[in-house]
């Protein structure tokens, strides 16, 4: 092939110095197009024809100008060649050029097909004349298509980001995101450098990050303060991926916003203040409990609750109900931290709690379960209802007193007695009707009517002393009254007399 390679390369005629004649057979892996003076595009090899989507030489123009009329090329800013500037021409025209990158499509289509990049080439005479003009093109296609796909990626993408050339440290593209986030224009990023636009300005690792930078290495998130157009700056987290823009090595900027988040956490933290301060200065007794394996643990009581129980701070935190002994009744216990696990909340639960030093109180407790740094809580509130039911207990006692000395006592002097006990209610009658009450609720009304006290009824009923309060308080709220002896008054007007119990049930009488 040695002793072939003029003839079939080349017209007879031409003849090239050996040095010219290796640097055409290296491009012959890439396109090459022989030009004669004369105009005349004498040779052209496969490769070449390939790249113009054509099989045949004659099929790129006899001459010249023929090429121009079947082959449009363009910028890659999409503007026409205009006429002189086609590669032929220019090399016709005795210019040099190392580098021309063009789109060609056939004459007429309306979009590129191929991107070539060009270089000229003069084969010259054993005197050093011009003999021949050759162009060498090479296919970069597919690369200038990716750089497009990449251009339109970075261009859309919403997270904000600059691309830094390494070689000069100097932005080379900022897409629309950044420029949202930082009030510049486009004009004032492309083309300043990284001592103009400092994006690592205040960065909390930056000497890390301006090594890897000087390295070409990927730089690690970091917060920095990224300077705003107005003068003012924004807290950001930024980072840097090393990439290739072309042939230049370039660094990739992305930007995410922390203003959101640092708002956020702002009004959190506000939000946190107000509820501790809430907590604290209220006046019912609360606290904060953690759930654990053994049951609920106080985390946080407020004032209110140390001065109702009586218990020390130091000595309630980290502590559970059961270790403190704050429950009289264990079953009582359970049930309540069932229901609040089962629901997650609890509505006045009647129970019976112990403060440091006395007596049980009577408490009505209600629980919420809230998340604190998401982990479950449980917000509890207390309310000492001891007074209320001891009254409650002396009017029924003086009431039964009364019944048992005096026959002829009418019950409408009860009811009077009991409104007595009731400012803001006389001459209103308790809401509700018997039908409205119904299963172990009407079983426990019926025993009450008896004159059964919550102990004996329990024992009746084979229920929880707990569970008894529970109906009881909840039948003062369906039939709107606060006593046991108005709740019988109230059954009474209803036409209900009290419950017998038969073959293990009970059974209603009216």
């Amino acid at each position: 092939m040695a002793d072939q390679g003029d003839e079939t390369l080349f017209p007879a005629r031409h003849q090239a110095d050996h040095r010219q004649l290796q640097q055409l057979v290296t491009a012959l892996t890439e396109g090459v197009i022989l030009i004669e003076l004369d105009q005349t595009i004498a040779w052209a090899n496969p490769r070449s024809l390939e790249m113009h989507g054509i099989e045949r030489i004659e099929d790129l123009g006899r001459t010249v100008s023929d090429y121009r009329t079947r082959f449009e090329l363009r910028y890659r800013n999409q503007h026409r060649l205009p006429e002189g500037a086609y590669p032929m021409e220019r090399i016709l025209s005795g210019e040099a050029f190392d580098e021309v990158v063009v789109q060609v499509a056939p004459a007429g289509s309306a979009e590129p097909l191929w991107t070539h990049r060009i270089r000229s080439l003069a084969l010259t005479d054993a005197d050093g004349r011009p003999d021949c003009l050759a162009l060498i093109l090479s296919d970069e296609t597919e690369r200038y298509d990716a750089e497009e796909r990449f251009e339109r990626t970075f261009g859309a993408n919403p997270a904000p980001a600059t691309i830094l050339r390494l070689a000069d440290l100097r932005y080379v593209k900022v897409n629309a995101g950044f420029l949202e986030l930082t009030g510049y224009t486009r004009e004032d990023v492309i083309g300043r450098s990284l001592y103009e636009l400092d994006v690592l300005d205040g960065a909390d690792q930056r000497e890390l990050a301006v090594e890897r930078l000087r390295e070409g290495r990927t730089v690690p998130q970091m917060e920095a303060s990224l300077r705003l157009a107005d003068g003012s700056a924004k807290l950001v987290i930024v980072a840097g991926q090393p990439i290739d823009v072309g042939d230049a090595a370039c660094m990739l900027f992305t930007f995410a916003d922390l203003e959101p988040r640092r708002r956020a956490e702002t009004l959190l933290r506000q939000s946190e203040e107000r509820f501790a301060k809430a907590f604290r200065l209220a006046p019912v007794p609360m606290a904060i409990t953690e759930t654990e394996d053994d049951g609920l643990r106080f985390v946080l009581v407020n004032d209110a609750f140390r001065q109702t129980f009586g218990h020390a701070e130091a000595d309630v935190l980290g502590r559970g109900a059961t270790e403190l002994h704050f429950w009289e009744d264990q079953s009582a216990h359970q049930e309540f931290e069932r229901l609040l696990a089962e629901t997650g909340t609890v509505q006045a639960f009647a129970t019976r709690l112990r403060p440091r030093e006395g007596e049980a109180m009577d408490c009505l407790v209600s629980a919420e379960t809230v998340s604190i740094q998401d982990r479950p809580h449980a917000l509890l509130t207390f309310l000492d209802i001891t007074e209320q039911r001891r009254t409650e207990a002396d009017v029924v006692a003086a009431l039964e007193a009364v019944m048992q000395d005096t026959s002829w006592f009418h019950y409408t002097m009860l009811q009077a007695l009991t409104r007595l006990r009731q400012p803001g209610r006389r001459g209103t009658k308790p809401g509700g009707e018997i039908a409205d009450i119904s299963g172990r609720r009407r079983e426990v009304l019926g025993l009450v009517c008896e004159g059964l006290d919550n102990n004996a009824i329990a024992r009746r009923l084979g229920l929880s002393l707990a569970t008894v309060r529970n109906h009881v308080n909840a039948l003062y709220a369906r039939t709107d009254v606060h006593s046991r002896a108005a709740l019988v008054v109230w059954a009474r007007e209803q036409g209900f007399t009290g419950a017998t119990l038969q073959s293990g049930r009970v059974k209603h009488r009216k």
